[in-house]
């Protein structure tokens, strides 16, 4: 048996840029250069620690000086806005995007942790990357091009929802001629218009909130919706409401898979809702994407797993029927030639076979360790054909 491919560890303690320097003079713009230069994903800044560094994955702190409270306090009267400095003082945390000229964008979080000041920074691409530079399945193609509905990017923090919704709106913006809006917290890709015309909102600047912006946004003759994040039930409801009046609706959910998508918005309702919301949702979604970012074996970077769903008849049924508990996964395996579905073993045996993964970190991102571990072996049932789509993209 061949000896299994391990991906090396980046290093631990890159090279810190010379400009930067520690104490008040803390200078955030060369710790910022080197995190682009570094290609992280994610910078963290918190008291009695150095500026730590998030790259595929790993959590790695610069060869700096550990931050002292003076720096943090400083650099947000550098970096936050008079709204902001006001917003933190009354919340203990803050949501804004920041530009930094020559080095790039990010989305900050700003928050208090142990009685000081504290900051996550991601790094946001100037410019939307395509569906297929971000390794997506190519129906997101397809799904992005629905004329109505409501489609749902899901995930954990950090999986890449906000990125494969920017691809597929520029997909879009390059293929139809439709107004757009957008409603984000914060704004974090910035679009041009291309074919289509795109309003970026964001709130707390350009609306108060995602469900004041949404009572009104029917008024503004969009043909597609962005909503940044189902966060509460106004949102939601106002979001499914434009879906089923034939507006094509695009949000994300902190959900893992299609199934927990699917009961944590049925959630958001009280029991006696339940008949209505189903049959609304049923009516509505058109397809959930889900994500989860694994670490690749034959180049730096990371690769998605992708659960695709989209809704046919037998998934309408599933989510309407009170009586019967959701098999989703089992309809997902089901649609894989005719619809493009495909599950996240699927995903993640695809790319195994193909050698952009290793074996752990693809049965360490798996739903079902144990039957993938199986079917890495080339162990299954022979009247099961879910998986034969997979074999032949790798064969």
């Amino acid at each position: 048996m061949a000896e299994k491919m391990v991906p090396q560890a980046p290093k631990m303690t890159p090279a810190a840029p010379k400009s930067a320097a520690a104490g008040p003079s803390f200078d955030y713009k060369g710790v910022l250069q080197h995190m682009i230069q570094s290609n992280a994903s994610d910078l963290h800044l918190k008291v009695g620690r150095p500026p730590t560094l998030r790259i595929d994955g790993h959590m790695i702190s610069m060869e700096l000086p550990a931050l002292k409270q003076e720096d943090l306090r400083s650099l947000a009267e550098q970096i936050m806005a008079p709204k902001n400095i006001k917003e933190f003082s009354e919340q203990k945390e803050s949501d804004f995007a920041l530009a930094v000229p020559g080095i790039g964008r990010f989305r900050v979080n700003a928050y208090q942790q142990r009685g000081t000041i504290a900051y996550a920074l991601r790094t946001v691409p100037f410019q939307a990357k395509t569906i297929a530079e971000l390794n997506l399945p190519e129906v997101c193609e397809r799904i992005s091009l629905m004329p109505r509905g409501l489609i749902l990017v899901t995930g954990i923090t950090g999986s890449g929802k906000s990125t494969a919704l920017a691809s597929m709106l520029h997909y879009i913006n390059q293929n139809r001629h439709a107004n757009i809006i957008t409603i984000e917290d914060p704004i974090e890709f910035l679009h041009r218009d291309i074919k289509s015309s795109i309003n970026q909102r964001e709130v707390g600047t350009d609306t108060n909130s995602f469900a004041q912006a949404l009572r009104r946004v029917l008024r503004q003759d969009p043909d597609i919706l962005l909503v940044g994040e189902i966060r509460d039930l106004d949102t939601l409801d106002t979001a499914l409401k434009a879906a089923e009046t034939g507006h094509l609706v695009f949000s994300t959910l902190h959900t893992t898979d299609a199934t927990q998508t699917i009961n944590r918005v049925l959630s958001f309702y009280p029991p006696h809702q339940q008949t209505e919301v189903r049959y609304m949702l049923s009516t509505a979604l058109r397809a959930i994407i889900s994500l989860r970012l694994v670490r690749r074996a034959d180049k730096k970077g990371r690769v998605p797993a992708a659960e695709i769903l989209v809704n046919t008849e037998a998934v309408r049924d599933q989510i309407r029927d009170l009586s019967k508990a959701l098999n989703i996964p089992d309809l997902i395996k089901e649609g894989g030639v005719a619809y493009g579905m495909q599950t996240f073993d699927q995903s993640l045996m695809n790319w195994y076979h193909k050698g952009v993964i290793a074996y752990d970190d693809a049965l360490f991102a798996s739903t079902n360790p144990a039957e993938f571990a199986l079917r890495a072996q080339g162990i299954n049932a022979s009247s099961d054909t879910s998986w034969d789509t997979v074999k032949q993209e790798v064969t």
